[in-house]
């Protein structure tokens, strides 16, 4: 019977079946003109956007064509489950299903992972609250979260997913985890070595069975990322002792039934150990050969090592690099002699062609401006390409400290065979810190500390700071900033107001004493200090200032000396400061150097005031690396002052030794010459030796912030008449620890005075924050 009004089901069909409707399918009807459209099924989607989703209006035809397309077009959305199309006479009515909108996200158990991370990272796949909730999504989500457990060594964990339905459409997604225990590393097996035992080669190794730092760098817990690492580790290790064949056969690993045992087995081939025969150079090496055969560490004669043949190679490209050649090509091929068990190696070396500098890109700078990086490049745009001015400019960005990390990669610039493109990546680290709260010193005691200070104040590159210090012995008010281009050739200012008040360390103040028991040093002022670089790594300063010193005697009387300057100049005296210095700083780092050298002259001469004087005093840094692990540090700093105008040099100008940044193993300021009371006054001349051999800590791999130190100290201070007398030196030696952690540089010492004298006030034990050496 027919019907007034017939209506024609035409399909209900998924996202992807949609695709699959047939023009000429059993529920196809005759094309019509649309005289109107209804929706139905809406509850949150506007009307609107199924409107601009379909490929026909009001008045044009409609066919089966077009229906496929409206249907294809709505699911593609995202936000239904169920598309119908039904005609009505000329009638079309779109019928839709929503999707259910998720209303919240939450994680049961999850203990390992932040969970407002974890919500991020689903907000990012569009899983989050308010989007329409995709099963498909949920499931993605799942296995993800499972595989990072996985990562974290936990293969026991579970994760369920519930999806719970509350009213209005929507629903609350819980992802239940059941965590287990972390699975440890039971054993690493070696097989197939011969010529190191397996002791020695799993010492090479981060990954291990556990130890009393794997707390801390979780070495016990197999990654396969570190696996890798410690396979090429093992690898080179072979490759720089002859072992020109070895490989890696295979690699096992296997986890208990339980789950929480893992087991490492790695076959190895170690092949026959070479020699090198010979180096000879071939290809074209723009007619100067002689400078790249200074180039070659590899010795004729020795074991085959892999580390100089990448160190020569390595070299050559750089020297090649210094003449403008971006894409030089450089090969070491072995010729090698099986019968012998000899090696030589041909490089053979292509400079390609020239290229210059196109664009430069600065990336991970999310808080630093680009002109901060851009002006200590010494690499420009729209200039031949130079490979050492693309290391200088590297090692100053890096020497700015406010990256943990600089690197410089090159591109080819697509379609321009002699242009490059540098791209400079970054990673920064927080250079400001807001500190209020308590701190101990083994020489300062209990302190109070106050500071605002931020390195680079608006990612300009510029030092502000404001520093407040209340502990026993030396307490401080200072303001200070910096703006290291106040010119744009690069000549910094930097201004300083100050209130600082040191008192004498004996080792016997109370901690409970409300009065001080000796004399109190106060001095106020204020400097304007400028810097001009005259090379890429030498700055001259030059300032002056202005201060005022007050003596303010104590419980016990002053120092002879001091009671001497007061009776002539009064307890209050002024002086004009002005200053000179000079910097090299030639360091691959400033935070963690581990080659380079720096050097510093400061001198202050002060012609007028009460007080008169000159003193100056010179500091010189080595940083000498002996592989990639152990880097051997010296320092030497000697200091010299004398009164002007007939007058005696001030004592509060002393220089100190003894303590961290000095002779460790000493109280804090005490050797030198003392008063009749046994107070140490320091002295105008002063000499401080320093050797260390820095370490990574035993367990963290090449982690370098924190990292382990073997120390040889020597020094003293002496009188204005006194010389510099060598057998009057202290000495010690210690081991200690390095660590830059959130709140600065923490040092800690353990050392032995093997040099001293009687009276020498000794303290074996020393810890600071902010000690560079």
């Amino acid at each position: 019977m027919q019907k007034q009004f017939n209506r024609f089901k035409l399909r209900t069909v998924s996202a992807i079946a949609a695709g699959l409707l047939m023009a000429h399918s059993a529920w196809a009807v005759d094309p019509f003109t649309v005289r109107d459209i209804r929706v139905e099924g809406l509850q949150r989607v506007e009307p609107g956007t199924i409107f601009a989703s379909l490929p026909f209006r009001v008045g044009e035809t409609y066919n089966d064509d077009k229906g496929s397309t409206a249907i294809r077009a709505l699911f593609g959305l995202g936000l239904f489950k169920d598309v119908r199309l039904e005609v009505s006479g000329d009638v079309l009515v779109v019928i839709v299903e929503e999707r259910p909108t998720v209303a919240d996200v939450s994680f049961v158990g999850a203990k390992e992972f932040d969970k407002d991370v974890l919500k991020k990272a689903l907000r990012e796949i569009g899983l989050a609250d308010g989007q329409p909730f995709d099963k498909a999504l949920a499931d993605k989500a799942e296995q993800e979260l499972k595989r990072q457990y996985i990562n974290k060594s936990m293969y026991g964990a579970e994760v369920i997913t519930t999806v719970t339905p509350i009213e209005r459409n929507r629903v609350n997604l819980t992802f239940n985890v059941v965590e287990g225990d972390i699975a440890k590393i039971k054993e690493i097996r070696i097989v197939g070595n011969k010529a190191f035992s397996e002791s020695t080669l799993r010492n090479l190794f981060d990954l291990d069975t556990g130890g009393w730092m794997s707390w801390y760098t979780k070495s016990d817990r197999y990654s396969r990322a570190k696996l890798n690492a410690d396979i090429e580790t093992l690898r080179s290790y072979y490759l720089s002792r002859g072992y020109l064949e070895f490989k890696v056969d295979s690699t096992q690993v296997a986890i208990s039934p339980d789950k929480q045992d893992v087991s490492i087995t790695l076959n190895v081939t170690e092949g026959e150990r070479f020699v090198v025969s010979g180096v000879k150079l071939e290809g074209n090496y723009i007619g100067k050969e002689e400078e790249f055969k200074t180039l070659v560490t590899i010795k004729p004669g020795e074991a085959y090592n892999a580390d100089t043949v990448a160190a020569t190679t390595k070299a050559f490209s750089d020297y090649f690099g210094t003449f403008g050649f971006a894409f030089a090509r450089v090969e070491a091929v072995p010729e090698i002699d099986r019968v012998n068990n000899r090696v030589a190696f041909v490089l053979q070396a292509e400079p390609s062609r020239r290229a210059y500098v196109r664009r430069i890109n600065i990336a991970g700078n999310n808080r630093t401006r680009d002109e901060v990086v851009r002006r200590e490049f010494r690499q420009f745009e729209s200039s031949w390409y130079d490979g050492d001015k693309i290391r200088l400019s590297r090692d100053r960005v890096d020497r700015l400290g406010f990256f943990t990390d600089v690197g410089v990669d090159t591109q080819d610039v697509t379609g321009t065979p002699d242009q490059v493109d540098l791209t400079v990546n970054v990673v920064e680290k927080p250079t400001g810190n807001l500190q209020l709260g308590a701190g101990f010193s083994s020489a300062e005691k209990l302190s109070l500390s106050f500071g605002i200070k931020q390195e680079n104040v608006f990612g300009s590159g510029n030092y502000l700071g404001v520093e407040v210090n209340t502990s026993k012995l030396n307490r401080q008010l200072v303001l200070s900033t910096v703006d290291p281009y106040f010119t744009a050739d690069g000549i910094s200012r930097a201004l300083d107001v100050y209130m600082r008040t040191s008192r004498p360390y004996t080792g016997q103040e109370s901690l409970t004493s409300t009065q001080s028991l000796d004399y109190a040093l106060k001095t106020t002022g204020a400097s304007l200090r400028f810097g001009i670089p005259f090379t890429e790594t030498d700055t001259v300063y030059f300032g002056g200032g202005y201060e005022r010193l007050t003596i303010e005697p104590g419980i016990n009387p002053l120092p002879s000396t001091y009671q001497a300057y007061a009776n002539q100049f009064g307890y209050t005296s002024d002086a004009i400061p002005l200053t000179v210095g000079w910097t090299r700083d030639n360091r691959d780092s400033a935070l963690v150097p581990t080659k380079g050298r720096y050097q510093r002259v400061f001198g202050d001469w002060s012609p007028a005031g009460d007080a008169r004087y000159v003193r100056g005093n010179y500091q010189i840094q080595q940083y000498i690396p002996l592989n990639k692990q152990y880097t051997v540090a010296l320092n030497g700093e000697i200091g010299w002052g004398r009164g002007l105008d007939q007058r005696p040099f001030p004592v509060f100008k002393n220089f100190s030794s003894g303590g961290l940044g000095s002779v460790r193993g000493f109280q804090q300021g005490s050797l030198g010459p003392r008063d009749a009371a046994d107070l140490a006054l320091g002295g105008p001349k002063k000499i401080t030796l320093n050797a260390e051999v820095i370490a990574p800590f035993p367990g963290t791999g090449n982690d370098r912030t924190l990292r382990m130190f073997a120390f040889f100290d020597a020094g003293n201070v002496f009188g204005e008449n006194d010389p510099y007398r060598l057998n009057d030196l202290r000495a010690s030696v210690g081991v200690g620890v390095s660590w830059i952690s959130p709140v600065g540089p923490l040092r800690l010492g353990i050392a032995n005075p093997i040099r001293k004298k009687v009276g020498d006030r000794i303290e074996r034990f020393q810890f600071q924050i902010g000690t560079s050496f």
